[in-house]
């Protein structure tokens, strides 16, 4: 789907479409997304108007680290245009070279256990525009950089839309963050074969729990277009933002599912469901659905189903 369509009942209970249209200014929509970044993106905002140096000669609209650690860059342009993606591969060039420097604006910004946690394997390029041609997202599909063309609409009363029109996972980097960054200098001088990226889940399921995760992954790829991440601690199924993540328990032969849904709309059930909220746990998401068998996983059928469809 690459059109969204907003409606609203009128005094007589008719659906009347609401007319999007595009700003005016392209700061408008930056310092809109920027005041909201965390909640519309799952990206948390370090900084605004960077400047990438004399060889790249640009300003990044927004920096940020999302959810998962992983560095972003936000780029918006207010109509189309037919350089975003040359732009975005110039400063993804840039990100590659400045670790050291995006480290510290991390530390500054967010602290020392964030910086030491960023996962350099497939930093994020998102582009915020009002269109992309067919050109666009042929190419983004080509490139191995990690790239999200998302498109916008503003509407009366103040609402904002932002819909991912296509996305390209990207290829994994040599290090995942710097003390690996440190260990691979070390041993640099070793023979080194090629890398191939592992499969959905590789080294993190454990053997009594390979059936059950197979079933759950069908039922968290059933919805359209969902990219899973294996990350070091969890198993991220994301669309714009994170809408599920996977972490494992072969002690307890269980798997915590933790989905974006408020748990207050949720009638919880002890040993089931839990609300996470205020309790530190690795992956994201507000309610924790904790899976032992196939039947707990048809149960959790309903609630999986409305984190996706909220998405």
């Amino acid at each position: 789907m690459t059109d969204l369509k907003l409606f609203r009942l009128d005094a007589d209970g008719r659906d009347v479409e609401l007319r999007g249209s595009t700003v005016t200014l392209e700061v408008e929509l930056q310092r809109r997304v920027e005041a909201g970044m965390e909640a519309m993106l799952g990206i948390r905002f370090l900084a605004s108007e960077y400047p990438t140096g004399p060889w790249h000669r640009g300003r990044i609209d927004s920096l940020g680290l999302d959810e998962n650690g992983t560095p972003a860059l936000i780029e918006f342009k207010k109509g189309s245009d037919s350089g975003v993606l040359s732009q975005a591969v110039s400063y993804l060039s840039w990100l590659d070279s400045a670790h050291h420097e995006f480290e510290a604006l991390v530390r500054k910004v967010l602290g020392a256990e964030a910086a030491e946690s960023i996962d350099w394997r497939r930093p994020r390029m998102v582009c915020i525009a009002a269109s992309f041609s067919h050109h666009d997202r042929v190419a983004v599909q080509r490139l191995p950089e990690r790239i999200d063309l998302v498109r916008y609409r503003v509407f009366e009363g103040g609402l904002m839309s932002l819909l991912l029109v296509d996305s390209s996972a990207g290829s994994p980097a040599a290090a995942a963050s710097r003390r690996n960054r440190e260990r691979d200098v070390a041993v640099s001088s070793a023979p080194t074969a090629p890398v191939t990226p592992p499969s959905a889940g590789a080294g993190l399921v454990p053997e009594c729990l390979r059936d059950l995760y197979a079933e759950l992954d069908d039922a968290l790829t059933a919805w359209g277009e969902v990219e899973v991440a294996t990350l070091r601690h969890y198993i991220a199924y994301r669309r714009l933002m994170n809408v599920a993540s996977v972490i494992f328990r072969p002690k307890h032969e269980a798997i915590l599912v933790y989905l974006r849904l408020d748990p207050d709309t949720v009638a919880l059930e002890e040993g089931f469901t839990r609300d996470m909220r205020g309790i530190g746990h690795l992956g994201t998401g507000d309610l924790e659905v904790r899976l032992a068998s196939v039947a707990d996983l048809e149960k959790a059928g309903p609630l999986i189903q409305r984190a996706f469809e909220a998405a």
